[in-house]
């Protein structure tokens, strides 16, 4: 098979990424979106590095470097012209594209019928302020996210609508959601690890403050996913199409859990730490069995 491992950083997982095809028998191309290029006019107008004489058979996607729109835009319709050339994507750009905006995750879980915190989400500040006013108070604050991050990163808890941000500074699109608080006060959530629309390993993520994320200093600890749970972050990966994922969850205070977000191109060292599953191995063996699936069979000869 010739397979394309997409990677523009993070080096911890791409190395393991990396060492789990091997261990599959398999020699991974590396390469970066960024320098993939569309050149008309003859063979193949899609250019991939390391690929000369044609496409991959797959590509395991990693990460996708930051940079303009227009450069997202670029690569995310490479990814889209290597699916519709019958190439493997891991994770696919139609899902990559319905997680990393958070309006469209929110909307898709909720027509699921998934149950998760009570979300809005506007595009002019005199809109959020209304819906501030009316759902926020001391004590119940109201989370605002960017429409498009990670890692914990430009999180707010705002109580009043004075302590909105400025149309400018969220880039013209207020995505809100209702804190989920504990009864006991602990700042404590969870992470379900998908793959191949399976539930395969879990932690619970605890923190100093309400940000729980490992990247911001979370602390993670392992966790018997309970049925329920592991249930509920399958139909989220579904829901969205994920081909392997990290689904953040919450509990709901009456024993239950929702869910927060669904991640296309999960970290994993924190879980790592606190499972036996080799989460690396588990992407790549399902990564390598949709290649094999799609890949028509070839033709034997009689003769042997």
């Amino acid at each position: 098979m010739r397979i394309g491992l997409a990677a523009d950083n993070g080096n911890w997982h791409k190395a393991r990424l990396r060492e789990a095809l091997r261990g599959l028998g398999v020699e991974p191309v590396l390469f970066s979106l960024a320098d993939v290029a569309v050149v008309t006019g003859g063979g193949e107008p899609l250019r991939v590095p390391g690929f000369e004489d044609g496409l991959p058979d797959g590509v395991l996607l990693r990460t996708i470097a930051g940079g303009t729109f227009e450069a997202t835009t670029m690569r995310l319709g490479v990814l889209h012209a290597l699916v519709a050339s019958g190439v493997t994507v891991w994770n696919g750009p139609t899902a990559i594209e319905r997680s990393v905006d958070k309006a469209a995750t929110s909307l898709l879980i909720d027509r699921a019928g998934l149950p998760t915190p009570d979300t809005f989400v506007v595009s002019k500040r005199e809109a959020a302020a209304e819906i501030v006013a009316r759902e926020a108070r001391p004590g119940k604050p109201i989370v605002l996210k960017p429409l498009f991050g990670s890692q914990g990163e430009g999180l707010m808890l705002l109580e009043k609508p004075e302590d909105l941000p400025a149309q400018e500074e969220v880039s013209g699109v207020y995505y809100l959601q209702r804190y989920v608080a504990r009864a006991d006060g602990q700042w404590r959530d969870y992470r379900v690890f998908v793959c191949e629309g399976r539930a395969i390993a879990g932690m619970i993520r605890e923190g100093d403050g309400w940000i729980t994320n490992v990247h911001r200093g979370g602390r993670p600890f392992a966790w018997d996913v309970p049925a329920r749970a592991a249930e509920m972050a399958e139909a989220a990966a579904a829901a969205i199409g994920v081909d392997y994922t990290g689904i953040d969850l919450v509990e709901d205070g009456e024993g239950g859990f929702q869910i927060l977000e669904v991640n296309s191109m999960p970290a994993w060292s924190g879980l790592q730490q606190v499972t036996e599953v080799d989460i690396a191995g588990a992407v790549a063996r399902g990564f390598l069995n949709a290649v094999r699936a799609a890949r028509p069979p070839r033709l034997v000869s009689a003769l042997g």
